[in-house]
C-alpha cells in the first residue's frame, strides 16, 4: 500500500471527509481492520484564502508547495491537494514535489465521462467557477460547462463556503439557495451537476437534485485510494 499525503486545512471541515473516505475506501477494498497509511498536513486556511483573494497564485504556491514538501518527506508516496481551488497551482506543485499527484479535475472528468454525460452545471469558489484552470481541464476532455450566471450568485457562494461551510456551519437557508442555483443550470441544461468545492457536499447530496451529482471529494478520495492500492488488490 502506498502512503497517501493529503494537503488539508482547506478547509478543515472537508479535509475529515478525505480522511475518513479515503479509510472507508481502503477498508471495503482490503476488509479486517486494513485502512490507510495517510499523512496530513492542515495548513492554515487564513494564509490560503488571503493569497487567493490577492490573486497571489505565487504565494498559494509556496504555502501548498511547502506541505506538499513536508509530506514528502515524511514519507508521501503521492499527493493529494483537498480542495478544488488548490489545484490553480497543482501543475506546478507536481513538478516541484516531484511525486504522484491525483488532478481532482482529471478525476473528475473521467467520473462524468463514465456516466456518458456532456453538459455539466459547476458549484465552486469564484475562482473555481470564474477562472479557466478548472474549466479548461474539463472542456479540453470533451465537456462543456456552466456556471451560475449572476456575479452575485457566484459572491453568495463564496461567502457562504468561506464563513459558513468552511466552518461547519449548516444553514436550511443556504441549502435552498445552493438548490436553486443548481435547479436554474438544470433548467438550462445541465445533465449533472459538478459540486466543484469540497466543502459543498457537506449541504448537497445526490439525492437532493434529479440529475447525477458529482462529489468532488468522494472523487477524488477515491481516486488515490486506487492509485494507493494498484498493486495490493
Amino acid at each position: 500500500m502506498k502512503k497517501i499525503g493529503l494537503v488539508g486545512g482547506t478547509s478543515w471541515t472537508s479535509t475529515i471527509d478525505y480522511y475518513r473516505i479515503i479509510n472507508e475506501g481502503v477498508n471495503q477494498r482490503l476488509g479486517g481492520l486494513n485502512f490507510a497509511e495517510c499523512i496530513i498536513y492542515s495548513v492554515n486556511f487564513e494564509d490560503f484564502r488571503q493569497f487567493n483573494t490577492a490573486h497571489n497564485w505565487d504565494g498559494t504556491y509556496e504555502l501548498l508547495a511547502g506541505a506538499a514538501l513536508s509530506l514528502k518527506k515524511a514519507g508521501a508516496d503521492l499527493l493529494l491537494l483537498g480542495a478544488n481551488t488548490a489545484h490553480i497551482v497543482a501543475d506546478r506543485i507536481a513538478e516541484t514535489v516531484k511525486l504522484p499527484l491525483i488532478d481532482i479535475r482529471v478525476a473528475t472528468a473521467r467520473a462524468i465521462h463514465a456516466r456518458g454525460l456532456k453538459k455539466l452545471g459547476l458549484l465552486g469558489t469564484k475562482y473555481t467557477m470564474e477562472l479557466d484552470f478548472y474549466k479548461d481541464t474539463l472542456r479540453g476532455s470533451g465537456l462543456e460547462v456552466m456556471i451560475p450566471g449572476l456575479q452575485a450568485d457566484r459572491d453568495f457562494i463564496e461567502e457562504t463556503l468561506l464563513h459558513e461551510l468552511g466552518k461547519g456551519i449548516i444553514t436550511g437557508r443556504t441549502k435552498l439557495a445552493y438548490l436553486q442555483l443548481c435547479n436554474q443550470l438544470i433548467a438550462q441544461g445541465a445533465q449533472g451537476i459538478i459540486l466543484g468545492c469540497t466543502e459543498i457536499p457537506l449541504i448537497i447530496q445526490s439525492e437532493d437534485l434529479p440529475v447525477p451529482v458529482f462529489n468532488t471529494t468522494l472523487i477524488h478520495s477515491i481516486a488515490a485510494v486506487d492509485y494507493a492500492l494498484q498493486e495490493v488488490i
